[in-house]
Formats: C-alpha cells, sequence, structure tokens
C-alpha cells in the first residue's frame, strides 16, 4: 500500500465534489472574488485571508469520516474498531468535546475507560489552493504556500486547542495514565512550534503529531522534528506499523513537581523491589500518593 491512500489533492477534490453534489452551496466552499470563487485568497490578490467559518465544520465532518475509514483496517488488524465522537465522561471526553476518533474494545461510541485504547484529536482542513467554475470543475492552482490561509496544524488556535484537549485528558486522572494521545494533521507545522511538540512528546502528554500529508508542497518545510514530536507520514504501511507499536509499548503517563530529596526517596524504595516493571509499579504509586 502505498501514499495515494493518504491524504493528497485528489482528497481535497472529493470533499468540494461531495459537497457541491449533496449539501453545499458554492459560497459556503469558496470565497468569491469578482467573477471567481477560490478555496482560499490568492496572496497576489487582495482580501481576508481566514478560513470560510461556513466550510469548517464541512471539511470537519468530512475528515473524521476519512479518517476513520483510513484506520479502519489498522484497528481491525489489532482486533480493536475505529469510533469516531467517543465519550468518556470518566476521562475528560464529554459529548460536546469527545474524541474524534478512538481505538476501543467495543463499537460504541459511549466508553469506558478501560476500553479506549488510543485517542485521536483530528486537526485537518483544505490544504491547497482550488478554482472553482461552475457547474461542477475544481481546479488546483497552488499549494498552501501560495495563499493567504494557515491550514489545520500551521494555525496556532488549531495547535493550541489540541494541547488543551490533551492535558484535560491528562489531568482527568489516573484511567486515563495508560491511553497515547496522537494530533492527526494533513500540513506541516511552523517553526515556532518545533521545541513545543517534542517538548509535549518527551513530558508524555501527547505522543505525536502525525501529518497524514505526504507532500504538501514540493518546496522546503518541516517534516520531522528532532524527537518525533512531529512526524510527516509517508504511506500506509509506515502508519500502520507506528500505530501498531505504540500499543504495544503498554506507557503511562506521569508527572509531579516535588523535591529533588522527595524523589531520590521514591527511586530509593521503589529500587527494592525485585523486577524492573515492579520498581515502575511502585515509583508510580509513590507519585500518585503524593498529597
Amino acid at each position: 500500500m502505498d501514499s495515494k491512500l493518504l491524504w493528497n489533492n485528489e482528497t481535497e477534490v472529493q470533499f468540494f465534489t461531495e459537497a457541491l453534489r449533496n449539501f453545499a452551496s458554492p459560497e459556503q466552499l469558496f470565497y468569491n472574488l469578482g467573477s471567481d470563487h477560490f478555496a482560499y485568497v490568492p496572496k497576489d490578490i487582495d482580501g481576508e485571508g481566514q478560513t470560510l467559518q461556513s466550510r469548517n465544520s464541512l471539511i470537519g465532518q468530512f475528515t473524521e469520516k476519512w479518517t476513520r475509514d483510513l484506520f479502519c483496517p489498522i484497528a481491525r488488524e489489532l482486533g480493536l474498531y475505529a469510533v469516531n465522537s467517543v465519550f468518556c465522561e470518566e476521562i475528560g471526553l464529554s459529548k460536546r468535546s469527545n474524541a474524534d476518533l478512538a481505538f476501543c474494545a467495543t463499537a460504541s461510541i459511549k466508553q469506558k475507560p478501560e476500553n479506549i485504547k488510543l485517542i485521536f484529536e483530528i486537526k485537518m482542513s483544505v490544504v491547497s489552493n482550488y478554482r472553482y467554475t461552475s457547474p461542477d470543475k475544481i481546479t488546483f492552482i497552488g499549494d498552501y504556500k501560495s495563499h493567504k490561509g494557515n491550514p489545520a496544524l500551521l494555525r496556532s488556535d488549531s495547535m493550541l486547542k489540541a494541547i488543551g484537549k490533551s492535558i484535560n485528558i491528562r489531568v482527568s486522572g489516573i484511567k486515563s495514565a495508560t491511553i497515547p494521545v496522537i494530533v492527526l494533521g494533513n500540513s506541516p507545522i511552523t517553526d515556532s512550534y518545533i521545541h513545543k511538540v517534542d517538548f509535549l512528546r518527551t513530558a508524555g502528554v501527547i505522543q505525536g503529531f502525525w501529518s497524514l500529508n505526504p507532500e504538501p508542497t514540493n518546496t522546503k518545510h518541516v517534516r520531522q522534528t528532532p524527537v518525533k514530536g512531529f512526524q510527516t507520514i509517508e504511506n500506509f504501511d509506515a502508519l500502520s506499523e507506528l500505530t501498531g507499536n505504540l500499543l504495544k509499548q503498554k506507557m503511562n503517563y506521569f508527572s509531579s513537581m516535588i523535591s529533588k530529596s522527595r524523589l531520590g526517596e521514591f527511586v530509593r524504595i521503589a529500587n527494592q523491589e525485585n523486577s524492573d516493571e515492579a520498581k515502575a509499579d511502585r515509583f508510580l504509586q509513590l507519585i500518585r500518593d503524593i498529597q
């Protein structure tokens, strides 16, 4: 399986085509600039560069279903279900702020913490620019560097929302401590977030930001950060392997801010256990019992 299964310009044309055919008007999807309709305002044309608000919910619905379909065979291979809109109040996932996609032991959208194995937060949008010509012609006119918009993970507000939601899951309690969290995008990140995403991965808050768009541009862009807080997924097989490895690691999130002497005490106590796993369990228990 190759990169054609991942996000590309054809996927974006598919979104526009299906939306126009089924439920959306051109004005909901494109900027009307004189006699032309554009997905984004080109850099050489006067106009605002913000994403159309009317398009946000439509592309959100499309990307959640598209991502679920992409991950379904991976989940099935692992004996799990890929489920959209999963909620579980015990780990901070409400009906209004649910998991965009999750790997679960059952197919229900209402889940118990122990049945949620992996959480995906989806921050994807139309990345490149297109011209719409009535009645149904959609033409690619340039990558994301050719227009004034900031799509997907290139938007600071998208990054901050993803980080905030992930932190909310992490601070919800012990029941979320073993569930990996991945942010899925279809664009690069900005240089200003290189250190941040690597720190979030190292700290265990988020296990990675993954772009499912192998070729967002043929010019220079961030493809991977030094400790892989952000990675561009090159093909489906790489995605499958990365996801499988993530679930096999049996990770455990912990955090605290205590004195070095107290920390040393915990290490000394935990070191009295017989095996490495028992030492880890004892150390984590000591961290969680801090009052």
